[in-house]
């Protein structure tokens, strides 16, 4: 194995071992100059011939390391999430609503699975955290908008046009705010409506007009002005400062037995009609958040 020699200056207290660069200065907060970190990230690395490599800053067990390699089950499934954002769009230009609404819903399942699967497998990386917010980029700013553009607002010409992009920026800042602000914010709420639920209610808004075509008029312009609002709506409560509840920590505590009453009911309801349940629900969800944030401002 090739040694890797500090730079001029550095403590010889840090070790190589089994491709895992310690850095023992930085062991706890506050670490050591990032700029000093990164020349000894890129010193660790070998860079001869064509590679096929990820080298990236961990912290292990409580020491700063440079660590080589992805975790495989987590990166997986955040690519399946990728591919169905990819074939959403596809679908969508192909004139295949439907199936491109179906594609953004299990880039949402996968995207909510390929977390947990990390958090269980302790395969938690800055590597997966950036992947897994690219990949949100494609299946829950860009499909999203791409659908809807299709289905309702390219007659609309340039306005058509102006609201799916509002859609797709709005996506891009909500996930930029998100990324910089990890262990900044309660992890029990999220700030702005999340990309994926934002995703959901514009693709079920979608499943209902087509499945609802006769009373609805896909290219009524009335209803194609509603899309436009709707898509912008949308787009707006992901780069607001209203909180919603995350549920990340629901799964952890108990609830009283009515609760589950409540969801066998709600379950009920849904399955009568999928589409048009998933998106009463993602609007009592995206008021919900509206209306504590009123009722904060005005008890403060």
């Amino acid at each position: 194995m090739t040694n890797v020699q500090p730079p001029t200056g550095q403590s010889h207290n840090e070790t190589v071992n089994d491709g895992l660069l310690q850095d023992n200065a930085a062991t706890q907060p506050p670490f050591v100059d990032e700029h000093d970190f990164n020349i000894r990230l890129a010193n660790n690395d070998n860079y001869d011939g064509l590679t096929f490599e990820v080298v990236e800053a961990e912290v292990a067990e409580g020491k700063r390391v440079v660590s080589r390699g992805v975790y495989l089950a987590p990166n997986l499934i955040t690519t399946l999430s990728l591919l169905s954002g990819f074939y959403s769009i596809l679908a969508s230009t192909q004139g295949e609503f439907y199936k491109a609404s179906l594609a953004i819903f299990l880039s949402a399942i996968l995207d909510g699975a390929d977390g947990r699967v990390a958090r269980m497998l302790n395969a938690q990386s800055p590597f997966g955290e950036q992947y897994d917010s690219l990949a949100d980029m494609l299946a829950f700013g860009v499909a999203p908008a791409i659908l809807i553009y299709s289905f309702a607002l390219q007659p609309l010409g340039r306005i058509g046009l102006g609201c799916a992009f509002v859609f797709t920026a709005c996506g891009a800042f909500r996930l930029a705010r998100f990324n910089v602000q990890i262990g900044a914010v309660d992890k029990k709420y999220f700030v702005g409506l999340a990309s994926p639920l934002a995703a959901i209610l514009v693709t079920s808004a979608v499943m209902v007009a087509v499945d609802h075509n006769e009373w609805i008029g896909q290219y009524d312009t009335a209803v194609m002005f509603l899309f436009a609002a709707w898509v912008v709506t949308c787009g707006l409560l992901m780069v607001s400062n209203v909180k919603y509840y995350s549920f990340k920590e629901f799964d952890k505590k108990k609830v009283p037995f009515v609760v589950l009453i409540i969801g066998v009911l709600v379950m009920s309801i849904v399955l009568y009609d999928i589409p048009v349940g998933i998106l009463a629900i993602g609007i009592i969800y995206a008021l919900s958040g509206i209306v504590t944030t009123i009722k904060t401002k005005v008890k403060g």
